[in-house]
């Protein structure tokens, strides 16, 4: 580990340095971590299947499980008992919180470097719940690993951000080919905003090889996005924002044009009417906008979780240096 050191970038090295003063934080761990932020986008292609290595895997896989049923059964079981005993589920090492765009606006704008822990109300997942932010005016932008993996994807691609150090810097110097550039906070929330305007949705994403904590700003799409597929098929990867969307329904009209711009099949017209499934609204806020009459509102939902209120966890959380 050493010897590989001694190669790599600046932002890489300090990658490395910051993870060694973290407990039970191991080579493993670090490995891990710097595989996936040197290579996200053929780590997320992976992942996401999409890869011709991934896509040969799984057929190899799917043959075996015909031809060894017993196999099949066995991974069966085994998922179920890692289920019945707690063990740490995926989404547990990789999430993301849902942000209005506001407050994901007031996140690359806080100003001063900042360590606190994100509430379990806030963030529910059993690791990977820190905000520390050094340098946090350090953003960069790239391309989109999920976007950028799928063959007729969404655009523009260059919508992912790396906020703060050393993940900003480690984009920077490893990706210039994929559009990569630094940007100003003014200018990482004009991003923010035309991407609300198409209807994406802000995700605050966290993952544990991350150094444990926060480190980009996605800007999802339900076609594209690997997290929005994980959390609609059972895979809790995507915490609520905190918020449901409330509809008034003596000023609605029925029209619809929300619904389209609505990434989690929340939202549905019919007979001039808007149905709210307010069990699939993640509270992101992308459809409050598309209303021509101004109906819809984002409303405060305890039961989903609270929200992630910079001001609020800056003001109530001593500070310690980042």
């Amino acid at each position: 580990m050493d010897l590989l050191r001694r190669f790599l970038k600046p932002s890489a090295r300090r990658f490395f340095e910051e993870a060694d003063r973290l407990p039970d934080f191991g080579p493993d761990k670090k490995l891990h971590g710097y595989l996936y932020l040197r290579w996200p986008h053929l780590y997320i292609s992976l992942l996401l299947g999409e890869h011709p290595v991934a896509r040969f895997l799984a057929g190899v896989s799917r043959g075996l499980d015909r031809l060894l049923p017993s196999r099949a059964e066995r991974r069966r079981k085994a998922r179920r008992a890692q289920k019945h005993a707690g063990a740490l589920r995926f989404a547990d090492t990789y999430h993301g919180k849902v942000l209005p765009t506001e407050e994901a606006a007031r996140l690359v704008r806080i100003g001063r470097e900042v360590r606190l822990t994100a509430p379990e109300s806030v963030v529910p997942y059993a690791l990977a719940r820190d905000i520390v932010l050094k340098q946090p005016e350090h953003i960069v932008v790239f391309d989109c690993p999920c976007r950028s993996a799928r063959k007729n994807p969404c655009s523009p691609l260059d919508v992912c951000m790396a906020v703060g150090e050393p993940f900003a810097s480690l984009v920077l110097e490893h990706h210039a080919r994929r559009h990569a550039r630094r940007v100003s906070p003014d200018e990482a929330v004009d991003i923010l905003k035309a991407e609300n305007a198409r209807g994406h949705v802000h995700h605050a994403f966290f993952k544990d090889v991350a150094l444990g904590r926060f480190y980009a700003i996605c800007n999802c799409c339900s076609c594209c996005c690997g997290a929005i597929h994980a959390h609609k098929h059972g895979t809790p990867m995507l915490a609520s924002s905190g918020y449901v969307v409330s509809c008034d329904a003596e000023t609605c009209v029925g029209c619809g044009n929300c619904a389209q711009f609505c990434q989690f099949g929340a939202l549905k017209a019919r007979d001039r009417r808007l149905q709210v499934k307010a069990a699939r609204c993640m509270g992101c806020g992308a459809c409050v906008s598309k209303c021509p009459k101004q109906a819809l509102s984002l409303v405060p939902a305890p039961e989903r979780g609270m929200p992630l209120l910079v001001d609020e966890l800056l003001n109530a959380s001593p500070q310690r240096p980042a």
